[in-house]
């Protein structure tokens, strides 16, 4: 059975739940779990398909085609976010459940992984529109979802407004306030301070502490962004403003640029909200895409699309350290060549958990109804993200292994401890 996952996933190389599962096969080779364990982890415990109906603004009906992976809740109740986009896949959904089983588990904070997704272009909808759709997702999955089974959050092109309106009918289906049930909130309904940033502030603690392992002074560093939107904009103004990076290349969907002096990252964003995309950014010069990932630099940067680093570029690049800010920017034969080149690899659901752990620091902040300043946030933010690049590194070393590995070592091994104290395994 293991095989033929394996032969698959060749073939398919570029599917994101194969890879999901070859990555995690790799793990429990490494360390000798039994063929019954890997299959026990290898898919999600339910899968849930749903379908919207809905009458839009102009009286014409509309169906959307929804979905919810909950991978595993061995070790608390289950947390991710849901994503609207029009090429959402029950494979992207399904791998970035298990990959968010793996996030919490190697920053050992007490949740399990689940993911939702809208197949839907919310550009494409008015505010209404959106509400209704926010609405009708969450009173499908309301006996699936709650503050103890599962809890969403905001992903791609969903954000805290949407959060709210869920949060709101999930609340008037139960009849009492639940506000854990949603995190990524706005402030005044139980957010908390530095959700906005916790992505990119969580990558940069494992950046530092990457730096300091490479012995690269930061101020003298420079950083390519590949994915210029909310994390990697946000990434750039906290290594530029607070450790003295340069960055000399950022891209969006619609173009790549660079500029070896370095770009202001304010100027950058201002700009791209003027114009819709960072492409002719002033003083700077055009580049591919493709060419922006293989530019000469300390600290690359994957903050977008999925398998941006495969096996034909992996060769290509030049960073000393990649940290992935996206969800699954590199496909295992990537790994290989890059573990290979010496390259050290910060792996998403390490690098980018930032997220999930300060949506964990709203979940206990609403339970108990006491907020915390920024300050208190980020102090706590710094000392798990730190701690969980280091066990990261060491077990690496433990294992002989990629970073990568390390971390699914770390995070397979608490998840299937709490499956055996449970009695499931």
């Amino acid at each position: 059975m293991i095989e033929e996952v394996i032969v698959n996933t060749q073939q398919e190389e570029l599917d994101p739940f194969k890879i999901a599962q070859r990555q995690l096969y790799n793990a429990c080779k490494l360390i000798g779990l039994e063929q019954d364990v890997y299959q026990s982890l290898a898919e999600p415990e339910k899968f849930i398909e749903i379908k919207i109906t809905m009458k839009m603004d102009d009286g014409s009906i509309k169906t959307f085609k929804g979905f919810r992976s909950q991978y595993n809740s061995a070790r608390g109740p289950m947390k991710g976010g849901i994503r609207w986009h029009p090429e959402e896949s029950e494979s992207l959904v399904k791998a970035l459940s298990a990959w968010m089983t793996w996030k919490c588990a190697c920053v050992s904070i007490p949740l399990g992984g689940a993911k939702g997704g809208i197949i839907c272009n919310p550009k494409e909808l008015s505010e209404n529109e959106l509400q209704k759709l926010a609405r009708n997702y969450i009173r499908k999955l309301s006996g699936d979802v709650g503050p103890n089974i599962d809890v969403p959050a905001p992903d791609v092109y969903t954000n805290p407004q949407i959060m709210a309106w869920m949060m709101d009918e999930y609340e008037t289906i139960i009849g009492e306030h639940a506000p854990s049930v949603i995190t990524g909130k706005p402030i005044e309904l139980g957010g908390s301070e530095g959700r906005s940033v916790a992505t990119a502030k969580g990558g940069t603690y494992c950046i530092r502490e990457a730096a300091i392992d490479h012995d690269i002074d930061l101020k003298k560093s420079t950083v390519v962004i590949q994915g210029y939107g909310n994390a990697g904009s946000h990434v750039a103004n906290i290594l530029h403003n607070e450790y003295g990076c340069k960055i000399i290349g950022i891209s969006d969907s619609k173009g790549a640029v660079y500029n070896t002096n370095g770009i202001e990252p304010y100027d950058a964003l201002a700009y791209k909200k003027e114009t819709s995309s960072v492409v002719g950014l002033q003083n700077t010069e055009p580049i591919s895409n493709e060419k922006l990932l293989e530019m000469e630099c300390d600290i690359l940067i994957p903050a977008a699309l999925e398998n941006v680093i495969k096996k034909k570029n992996a060769k290509n690049i030049k960073a000393k350290i990649v940290a992935e800010l996206a969800n699954g920017p590199t496909t295992p034969d990537a790994d290989d060549i890059l573990y290979k080149n010496g390259v050290t690899i910060i792996p998403d659901f390490l690098c980018n958990a930032g997220g999930v752990t300060v949506s964990y620091f709203e979940m206990v902040q609403g339970y108990y109804l006491h907020f915390w300043s920024e300050k208190e946030v980020f102090e706590s933010l710094d000392k798990i993200m730190s701690k969980a690049y280091r066990d990261t590194v060491n077990k690496a070393k433990e294992y002989n292994t990629n970073n990568r590995m390390g971390a699914y070592i770390i995070a397979i091994q608490r998840v299937v401890n709490a499956m055996k104290l449970r009695g499931w395994i």
